[in-house]
């Protein structure tokens, strides 16, 4: 068998597939520490009535911490942080399947165009989990106050198992998967700029540093650089997507994404297109330092693992 350098030639290296996975999952974990505090505004801002609740980011934040707390900020946590890690690891190996796949046929590097579609594809993937996980999330972040909506004869959410259950319940298999296509339409571009500006960013980050476009010789400035600008240009391809993504999850009040889009087109006449941006301030704010810490903890990773 292959040994990796900085192996003893008689220890077995970790298959590159479960290295993938071991290494999206800490990536995942490290995004999701960073991020959720942003992401719990980003979905509140996403999903208030209209005329809105706050008047913007940091309105929504302050209320936030004056009623609930910090941790508050951390509503629905728990999904994400075991589906997040989970997904991230599927999400880096589909990635790494996608481009072997792409690489069997020929000897030549992949061009920087074709990482992009493995990472579209990949995103394709990750779209059947990332559903269920962020509706979960969605449905408990967007409860308020410490009574967390007790409306109209609704009995709150304890948790994210009590609410999954309770949804299952209700709904069934349909009900965790409700908004699935709009994830999808989000998830494909998204993942394509995602990997593709990462591949880019780090191979012109080692161009200026070494003269070569090779992104396996790039350090931890570069990869914290590169994956902070990749997880800007993945929302901003997908932000209206995750807007109408969020309604259709919170509840049942839209049939359908294509009703919840209509819906957002009434409340945007007379020029509010703002409205399909609603919390992207704090969206953004999150994709630097949440994605650098992504591929800075999958790159490490892959170093510890030799791969």
């Amino acid at each position: 068998m292959e040994t990796t350098v900085g192996v003893t030639p008689n220890k077995k290296a970790v298959p590159k597939a479960v290295g993938e996975f071991v290494a999206g999952t800490m990536g995942g974990w490290a995004q999701v520490f960073v991020g959720h505090p942003f992401d719990t505004i980003k979905v509140r801002m996403q999903t208030q009535p209209s005329p809105p609740i706050y008047s913007g980011g940091m309105d929504c934040l302050r209320a936030t911490l004056k009623g609930e707390g910090a941790m508050g900020l951390y509503k629905g946590v728990t999904s994400p942080l075991a589906g997040i890690g989970f997904c991230n690891a599927v999400v880096f190996a589909a990635n790494g399947f996608f481009l072997r796949l792409l690489q069997s046929n020929s000897s030549e590097p992949l061009t920087l165009a074709q990482k992009a579609v493995a990472g579209g594809l990949a995103g394709g993937v990750m779209s059947f989990l990332n559903c269920p996980v962020e509706l979960l999330k969605v449905k408990l972040q967007t409860q308020y106050g410490s009574a967390a909506a007790a409306v109209a004869g609704h009995k709150p959410y304890t948790g994210v198992f009590n609410c999954g259950v309770r949804t299952f319940q209700e709904r069934g298999l349909r009900g965790l998967y409700r908004g699935l296509g709009i994830t999808i339409l989000r998830d494909i571009p998204s993942f394509w700029a995602y990997f593709g500006l990462y591949e880019g960013v780090k191979a012109a980050l080692v161009y200026r540093r070494l003269g070569v476009t090779d992104g396996s010789k790039s350090n931890g400035l570069e990869q914290f650089l590169a994956g902070g600008f990749a997880g800007i240009s993945a929302w901003l391809t997908a932000y209206p997507q995750d807007v109408i993504k969020s309604r259709v999850q919170m509840g049942y009040k839209y049939k359908s994404a294509t009703d919840a889009f209509k819906a957002l087109l009434v409340e945007a006449k007379g020029g509010n297109w703002r409205i399909f941006f609603r919390g992207f301030g704090p969206t953004i704010l999150r994709a630097f330092p949440a994605n650098a810490a992504t591929f800075v903890a999958y790159e490490w990773t892959m170093k510890a693992m030799h791969l």
